[in-house]
């Protein structure tokens, strides 16, 4: 047993127990944090232009900050950028993490020294969280395999300025950088194809012990392992025990993703976020992700039926319901204040609070009034897959299909298999009735024929990763929304699938 793993144990015991004294006193700790980032920001920019020494209490914070996106945030980024201190938090930003955004292009999440332990700290805790629990800390010994971007960095204003990922890679504890892969050198590779090749190389001999990456990365990268291999994952690395992952929903790729390795592993399911670091699973026997109460975020929750509304409710910790969907809005010790992160979650404990991601509030088909929603799409598809086992998805998206040239519009389905159901027929048609089981109001268009039953199109092997290669997104943290109300990603992948 090495030292690592050894040193691990007792720190993992004091994590965890750490953890007791805010898990099951989440108002009160939320309460704390509220106060602690108001008396924060009271000296900045925006604290004078929102009235903070006029705030003492949340209903009055509610009054003051409204519900907030980046373009709203955009006008302080821009005076930080111009070397302003003292704008959104005391002080400079350590960092901004660049990340695209849907209609302000770039976007620049600060990251302040107050708020970096937030990233590094919970992606520690999840890892030793897993430690306590299973008393596997062995793989620390080994080599571990971190799927990211580019850690090189850029200054504006005197800020280092880089993706989250990057970003993070030079926060790795010294005790793990030697045992961490790929190089330095490899990971600045800009060409995500080029850098898997070098990734590969300097990986195939090593004993790799813990994978992280977003899931359907990783498969391109089991899938080029085994290209060159002819081996199963467990085959070329079989002291391969922990897989890390977050940014999408797992279940898509689980089915592909195991039976590429050959054998069942641990996951841990993590949530970060640019803006920050959300929850991370803390339990291998327990539904859920425990969010972070304690981490330099006052979360606030809008249920998602409200979001679009003029004056949505705004609900702490200690008023969120069980199964219900909520918007997340987080104020922290970045200067993110009011910030609509797009993220909806649904909590399934509250003792403590634990919570599932369910999609994006912005990421939905209501071309026909539907509101059908990522949570939906992928039961639909998972029921769908429970009939057909044999069926495994790469990847998927669905778009609408408002004027046909024939027939009633529907929403088409565009499908990448790795392994396509035997009855392709019945697959969509399950799809379809799940779907009208989950959303009544799909339900209703299809029944008072407005809409007709979905169509599946079957994409060629390597459509998506073609399709994000022609946006210059191929690799690292990109991925293709599930949902869309437009045919702009449907369209694309259309095009990517004649390019074999």
């Amino acid at each position: 047993m090495g030292i690592r793993s050894v040193i691990s144990k007792p720190l993992a015991k004091w994590v965890v127990e750490r953890q007791q004294t805010w898990m099951y006193t989440p108002a009160e700790t939320q309460q704390r944090w509220f106060q602690k980032l108001v008396d924060g920001g009271r000296a900045t920019v925006f604290g004078r232009d929102h009235h903070f020494n006029d705030i003492h209490t949340i209903e009055e914070f509610r009054q003051a900050i409204p519900v907030r996106d980046y373009e709203d945030l955009k006008p302080y980024v821009e005076q930080i950028l111009a070397g302003n201190d003292d704008v959104l938090w005391k002080g400079k930003p350590l960092y901004f993490a660049k990340t695209s955004g849907t209609t302000s292009g770039t976007k620049y999440i600060p990251i302040t020294q107050d708020s970096i332990p937030n990233h590094i700290n919970s992606a520690r805790d999840a890892l030793l969280n897993y430690i306590n629990e299973t008393g596997n800390g062995a793989f620390l010994d080994k080599k571990l395999i971190f799927l990211s971007g580019s850690p090189e960095l850029t200054q504006k204003a005197g800020i280092n300025i880089g993706r989250l990922s990057g970003i993070v890679n030079h926060h790795v504890p010294a005790y793990l950088r030697t045992n961490q892969l790929p190089s330095y050198e490899t990971n600045t590779i800009d060409d995500w194809e080029t850098k898997l090749e070098r990734i590969i190389d300097e990986t195939l001999p090593q004993s790799m012990s813990l994978i992280s990456g977003i899931p359907p990365w990783v498969q391109m990268y089991f899938d080029r392992i085994q290209e060159r291999t002819g081996k199963l994952i467990k085959d070329v690395f079989p002291d391969f025990s922990v897989f890390v992952y977050g940014g999408v929903n797992f279940e898509p790729y689980r089915a592909k993703l195991y039976e590429s390795i050959g054998k069942r592993i641990d996951s841990i399911e993590t949530y970060p976020a640019s803006e920050g670091f959300l929850a991370f699973q803390d339990s291998q026997t327990e539904e859920g992700l425990l969010l972070l109460l304690d981490s330099g975020i006052f979360f606030e929750f809008v249920p998602a039926e409200d979001y679009f509304s003029d004056n949505p409710r705004r609900l702490t910790i200690s008023e969120v319901e069980l199964g219900k969907n909520y918007a997340v809005i987080i104020n922290n010790n970045a200067g993110l204040w009011g910030y609509s992160l797009g993220d909806t979650v649904k909590f399934v404990s509250r003792e403590p609070y634990r919570l599932l991601v369910t999609g994006r509030i912005k990421h939905f088909i209501s071309a026909f009034g539907e509101h059908v929603i990522g949570e939906e799409v992928e039961k639909a598809l998972q029921f769908a897959m429970q009939q057909q086992p044999e069926t495994e998805v790469v990847e998927f998206t669905v778009a609408p299909m408002v004027s046909p040239k024939e027939g009633l519009p529907y929403h088409e389905w565009l499908v990448e298999f790795a392994t396509s159901p035997g009855d392709l027929t019945r697959f969509a048609q399950d799809v379809d009735n799940r779907l009208t089981q989950l959303n009544v109001y799909y339900d209703d268009l299809i029944t008072g024929s407005i809409l007709q039953p979905l169509k599946l199109t079957s994409l060629s092997r390597g459509s998506f990763q073609r399709y994000m290669k022609s946006q210059g997104k191929l690799g690292g943290q990109n991925k293709v929304p599930r949902l869309a109300n437009d045919r702009t990603i449907a369209e694309g992948l259309l095009e990517a699938d004649k390019t074999v």
